[in-house]
């Protein structure tokens, strides 16, 4: 039977998971199989190559599923001229997307701009204190997302079993686990600490719906638990 949670009644799915949006893989067509499944499929929308791009992924995203989905938009710093993210919003907002979520830099502006428009919004934050700005700027969903997490991580190194637990104590808003989630038991630990889902990423690059090269996956499925490398970190 599906679990019920507040994250599954907001969002209109069946099962409390979540496609992390993930730069590279994130494409409309792993997003509509996740969101067939009972999940909510998310693409990030810079993974189109342009906002016009990103439309045609959005109206694509529709002729694979008639299930609820999401786009992700990502804010990072830039060395030089910035993407344009004021034209991807305004495509997503143009495209009656129900669901956003952001991640990177402040989501002040964002968050505001997107509720606006009626959007159900998702942010990713890495500490509690940026879940609690999260709060105040009016998200719907956090994603909490600790240390096991892939892709950007944050630097604060705080792992899930303490993340999840003090978010249930202090957050308002319904929040789901990010990081380390790869099957049941996962699932179960992370409601049992408060969460009402969870993101999973790459888990869900095991699948024959994701780009990956087929060596990627099958390392991937092989792989110990000592073998995570975090990027950008001394090596020993």
């Amino acid at each position: 039977m599906p679990i019920r949670t507040r994250v599954t009644d907001m969002l209109g799915i069946r099962h409390p998971i979540i496609m992390g949006g993930m730069t590279g893989v994130g494409t409309a067509e792993l997003a509509a199989a996740v969101s067939e499944a009972g999940g909510l499929g998310i693409f990030a929308i810079h993974n189109a190559g342009s906002p016009e791009q990103g439309r045609e992924w959005i109206r694509r995203m529709r002729t694979l599923t008639d299930q609820p989905f999401g786009v992700n938009l990502t804010i990072l710093p830039t060395m030089g001229q910035p993407p344009p993210y004021e034209e991807y919003a305004r495509v997503i907002i143009e495209e009656g997307v129900k669901v956003v979520e952001t991640a990177g830099s402040s989501p002040k502006r964002w968050i505001k701009l997107f509720k606006d428009a009626g959007i159900v919004t998702i942010h990713k934050c890495v500490t509690i204190r940026h879940a609690l700005s999260a709060e105040r700027y009016g998200v719907d969903i956090i994603s909490l997302d600790g240390s096991e997490c892939a892709g950007h991580p944050g630097e604060e190194d705080v792992g899930n079993f303490v993340l999840q637990a003090k978010g249930a104590k202090v957050l308002s808003r319904p929040y789901v686990c990010s990081g380390g989630v790869g099957d049941g038991r996962q699932i179960a630990a992370a409601l049992a600490l408060g969460a009402d889902g969870v993101n999973l990423g790459t888990r869900i690059c095991a699948t024959k719906e994701c780009n990956w090269p087929e060596s990627f996956k099958t390392r991937m499925v092989e792989a110990s638990e000592t073998d995570t490398v975090l990027m950008l970190r001394r090596l020993r």
